[in-house]
């Protein structure tokens, strides 16, 4: 077993070789000091779901955001996207202010939730032929690459035909991934994409994650609750807690971090643990009784 080397401050030194180099060009995502309130009774203050967070995406990073039943992370998402509008702050992508050029930044960007819509009475195909028209695409061309992502995906010709609501929540959720994909967004915001996908499946999207930022240089924005997924894909991984960025590193420095400052085992559950206040049980066993953030 190998053992990272750790420098005065309990991190790996070869994680700190790249710290402080400034990358040339605009961000791929750039949040700044992100904030947004929501008024859900009048007689209290607003509830802050997220709390001047910012973070700084580089084209073709795997970024990771973790984070407790209503830390705030798909709320987040919807800031980014523009489904939701911001109280205070500013998103940029590829140095597209997202609230004064917010078409140009929505043909940069896709998403896919945890859940995902569709006209369920149409099949995969259609489904995914309507969106290449919405984005413009060649009607020939996007049926060949639509055939070709589903097929990578797991899912067959047979199936492609069949009604979306008589797919299984896994199928579903690959249809959802397959028309993100369709459009070649140049950042893609992945909102716990692999929930509900047996691990057959749930590994080949990740394999399907890896080819994107390999072969096409994709820019990912991740949310999950699986901390092996986000350990393998991601990386940097940030934390929010209560809405706020409670950290942010590689997933090796944050694993070192944690052992190092707080004495515990290196891994990223413990990390989840001390950063969250939550376990990972506690906060599944909540997140079948609630609804997510």
């Amino acid at each position: 077993m190998s053992i990272a080397v750790l420098d005065t401050t309990g991190l790996p030194a070869t994680s700190r070789s790249n710290a402080g180099r400034v990358p040339a060009g605009p961000a791929a995502l750039l949040v700044d000091h992100a904030t947004k309130r929501f008024k859900v009774d009048r007689r209290k203050p607003p509830l802050i779901a997220v709390d001047d967070v910012s973070i700084r995406l580089e084209r073709g990073e795997i970024y990771g955001l973790l984070g407790a039943n209503g830390s705030g992370k798909s709320t987040f998402i919807r800031l980014v996207s523009g489904l939701l509008t911001l109280d205070a702050g500013r998103v940029e992508v590829f140095g597209h202010d997202l609230v004064r050029e917010e078409m140009a930044v929505k043909r940069l960007i896709n998403r896919v939730s945890v859940d995902a819509a569709f006209f369920k009475k149409l099949s995969p195909a259609e489904n995914l032929s309507f969106a290449s028209r919405l984005y413009g695409l060649d009607s020939g061309e996007a049926r060949r690459k639509a055939a070709e992502i589903m097929a990578r995906l797991g899912i067959g010709e047979k199936r492609m035909s069949r009604p979306v609501e008589q797919m299984s929540r896994g199928m579903q959720q690959k249809v959802a991934i397959a028309r993100a994909i369709l459009t070649s967004p140049t950042l893609l915001l992945l909102d716990e994409p692999t929930t509900g996908l047996d691990p057959r499946s749930k590994l080949d999207v990740q394999t399907f994650i890896e080819e994107l930022q390999s072969d096409h240089d994709a820019t990912i924005l991740l949310t999950t609750h699986d901390l092996a997924e986000a350990d393998r894909l991601c990386g940097r991984i940030g934390v929010l807690a209560g809405g706020r960025l409670a950290a942010e590193e590689t997933p090796e420095r944050l694993k070192a971090r944690v052992a190092f400052e707080h004495g515990l085992p290196p891994t990223l559950e413990s990390a989840f643990m001390q950063y969250t206040g939550r376990s990972l049980d506690d906060d599944v066993e909540e997140s079948e009784a609630e609804p997510a953030d």
